[in-house]
């Protein structure tokens, strides 16, 4: 009989399919779901895929919303989750080829997720107990041989054990905390859906505790005193080497004792230094340093690289190493980066090199090696492109040279005072080069100076500062700070930060903490600060990490959060209406706030507020009694809120408008504004609609015009007409 290959998603089907068959692997159907077989050494194989998570924990009994709950399995998740509906086809066609096979190898990414999606789908869809596991960190066609000839008998147990342990802590607290929460407002008397979590909780804690920190920042005055100065060719400047001074009478006097006076070099000290290479990408470094050169945030980072991986041209991305073995084999990988135009001249220098070593980093990972190109060229564009490149550049990095850089610092004597000058420059690129344009650093050069040499002096004035509040998070600082703190995953830190925009607890890029965040995490912190105490969740990593590693038993575990649940609940319960109260008023302020738009522009007396109405949200001036009727619609299925801003074109309030699955975009209220409005020049050539063939018209909307199919509500075909004035304005350059 047949073996049957289970992958984690589509793609990775595909290429584990092509990679496996001695010749072309035939492509077959069951409904809309796509398999493969094929012929291996004269061996029958079918290839199916999961699209992750084909099973969800759910209650075993459900019996309405209760707590605490801990009678939990494991279900098909079209049956816990109406947007899952997709998975159920997945499943029946893993099942029906199931049946025909007596073999079974789970081929899932190697880490704690793809254990339990492997794990599950095995022991539900094909009624086996365990498998074979291929183990690979790319997906390229002589890795997946190599993994499928070396397939381990069984799973990873521990790491299925570590990864099913914590679901269920997740769930656990998930469904408890949120279930506690959102019934205290209920049973205070209104009804808001809030959530938190093991690590959601402890995070909000982390980002208000910022908030806090800067409310209650008291700014403090402090000078600075700038000499500027003249050699005999060139300008130079220099500062006190007091820098931040905070008694203006010290500032008097340092002013009062360098007037009118002769400026000296005292001193001229050239130090050079070796700048290593950096290290290999893990996952976290890859976010951050994404976000701060690319400026990608964490979420799309993850989504932009597992793309570029499932399609053979990096190595897995959800990774904690920065170790590149040398098994990997780095000369087969430069050759292959050689071929691409864009790198080829870089490769071939690395290939020249006696030995290739690269920088590694401390950090490790049982699984995975570091973040690596396969060579496999990228001919995609826009920001994956990007993601791509600075991929490739790191690992080019991280084996080239140091970079050496040289410091001058001089200090300059005025009647004993010491103002100091100093400036950092590049002499030898080393690495610098490799990396491109992602290696930013400040080059300063100061002119050429002698000791005892005199200087003209420009003036010498002070500047009055204020100190500044502590910097609000980003998504990639906090995600930083979250693995620093050892709080969540390498794979889930994305998705907190995610989850806490989707409940409106932060908002901005940089992470501001809303009224309804705030004060829903000091609600907490005022009668259930475990819910939010870090430790207790640092606590149940270092446990899952010793499940993974075989010292620790995951029921003990669990047993162990069940207790602390149990206690921590039932004193939630003794406020219940307290806590209920207190959200509800921070509910209600928030709510308030981001109703508010701004003035009426046509009354110019009342306020524009968003109000919801028997049709759905819209806006209104609270003037209406007094005979104001000023009205605008809001587009179905989004929320819509605030920003404190007007249209520069019109004066309108802008409003932020946010759709499931789709960025926040903010848009003016007015419908006729002028933003909205497209050159009909651009529009003359005719659109015909490339489902029906009909001939495309142009509609008006909130978010302005668009190209729309004539035939709807048979045909919904629409098409954004700012894709087609920028494909109009490429022709007319060329």
């Amino acid at each position: 009989m047949p073996e049957l290959i289970i992958s984690e998603k589509p793609s990775a089907a595909k290429r584990i399919a092509a990679a496996l068959a001695d010749t072309k692997p035939s492509e077959n159907k069951i409904g809309k779901v796509k398999y493969y077989e094929l012929t291996h050494k004269n061996k029958k194989i079918y290839v199916v895929c999961a699209v992750g998570h084909l099973y969800a924990l759910t209650e075993k009994e459900k019996k309405g919303w209760t707590y605490p709950t801990f009678d939990v399995v494991w279900k098909p998740a079209y049956e816990v989750n109406k947007e899952a509906d997709f998975t159920k086809d997945y499943i029946k066609v893993i099942e029906k080829i199931a049946k025909s096979s007596d073999k079974f190898t789970v081929a899932t990414d190697y880490d704690q997720e793809g254990e339990v999606i492997g794990l599950n789908a095995l022991r539900y869809a094909c009624k086996q107990k365990s498998g074979q596991r291929m183990k690979f960190s790319t997906l390229t066609k002589d890795e997946l041989i190599q993994s499928y000839e070396n397939a381990s008998k069984t799973l990873d147990k521990p790491q299925a054990e570590a990864g099913e342990t914590r679901h269920f802590l997740d769930y656990f607290y998930g469904i408890n905390l949120s279930r506690a929460l959102t019934l205290a407002v209920k049973n205070a008397g209104s009804f808001k859906i809030l959530s938190t979590g093991r690590v959601q909780g402890p995070t909000l804690a982390l980002l208000s505790k910022r908030e806090e920190e800067i409310s209650k920042f008291k700014p403090e005055p402090f000078w600075e005193i700038e000499f500027q100065g003249k050699t005999k060719k060139d300008d130079i400047t220099a500062w006190h080497k007091n820098g931040k001074i905070k008694d203006k009478t010290t500032v008097n006097e340092i002013l009062k004792k360098t007037k009118g006076k002769k400026a000296f070099i005292s001193s001229v000290n050239v130090k050079t230094y070796n700048q290593k290479p950096p290290c290999p990408f893990d996952l976290t470094t890859l976010q951050i340093e994404a976000y701060r050169v690319l400026n990608i945030s964490p979420k799309l980072t993850l989504a932009f690289a597992q793309q570029l991986y499932t399609s053979g041209r990096i190595s897995y991305p959800r990774t904690s190493s920065q170790k590149l073995p040398p098994s990997l084999g780095y000369e087969k990988i430069l050759k292959k980066i050689a071929k691409q135009p864009a790198f080829q001249k870089l490769a071939e220098e690395l290939l020249s090199k006696p030995n290739l070593t690269p920088n590694e980093g401390m950090k490790t990972d049982p699984a995975h090696p570091a973040i690596y190109p396969t060579g496999l060229p990228f001919n995609g564009s826009g920001k994956s492109k990007d993601l791509y490149e600075l991929i490739v550049r790191r690992f080019l990095a991280t084996f080239s040279d140091p970079a050496k850089r040289e410091t001058i610092t001089a200090v300059i004597d005025v009647n004993k005072e010491e103002f100091i000058a100093s400036g950092t420059r590049t002499i030898e690129k080393g690495w610098h080069k490799f990396y491109g344009r992602f290696a930013v650093f400040k080059e300063e050069t100061l002119p050429e100076l002698e000791e005892k040499e005199e200087l003209k002096v420009k003036k010498i004035e002070s500047h009055e500062k204020e100190t500044q509040p502590p910097k609000r998070y980003t998504p990639a600082s906090i995600i930083k700070e979250l693995e620093k703190q050892n709080l969540g995953t390498k794979s889930t830190r994305a998705q907190i930060i995610d989850s806490l925009y989707q409940r409106h607890y932060v908002q901005d890029t940089s992470l501001k903490v809303t009224d309804l965040g705030l004060k829903t995490n000091n609600t907490l912190k005022k009668y259930c600060p475990e819910i939010i105490d870090a430790k207790l969740t640092r606590h149940f990593e270092i446990d899952l990490d010793k499940i993974r590693e075989k010292e620790k038993d995951g029921d003990k575990v669990l047993e162990e959060s069940k207790k602390i649940l149990i206690k921590l609940l039932k004193h939630f319960k003794q406020n219940e209406i307290k806590i209920g109260k207190e959200l509800i008023k921070a509910n209600r302020e928030t709510q308030d706030q981001n109703n508010l738009l701004g003035s009426c522009p046509i009354c110019k007396k009342g306020t524009l507020n968003i109000k919801k109405g028997k049709f759905g949200f819209f806006v209104s001036c609270d003037k209406y009694e007094e005979g104001c009727n000023t009205t605008f619609s809001i587009p179905a299925g989004a929320f819509a809120k605030g920003t404190g801003k007007l249209c520069k074109d019109c004066e309108y309030p802008l409003i932020q408008l946010i759709k499931k699955g789709k960025r926040p975009q903010e848009t003016c209220i007015n419908p006729k504004c002028k933003s909205k409005k497209v050159d009909k020049k651009l529009l003359l050539e005719k659109r015909k609609c490339p489902k029906c063939g009909s001939e495309l018209i142009i509609r008006n909307s909130m978010y302005g015009q668009f190209f729309a199919c004539p035939g709807y509500p048979k045909c919904r075909h629409t098409e954004p007409i700012e894709k087609f004035k920028k494909k109009k304005e490429a022709k007319k350059i060329q």
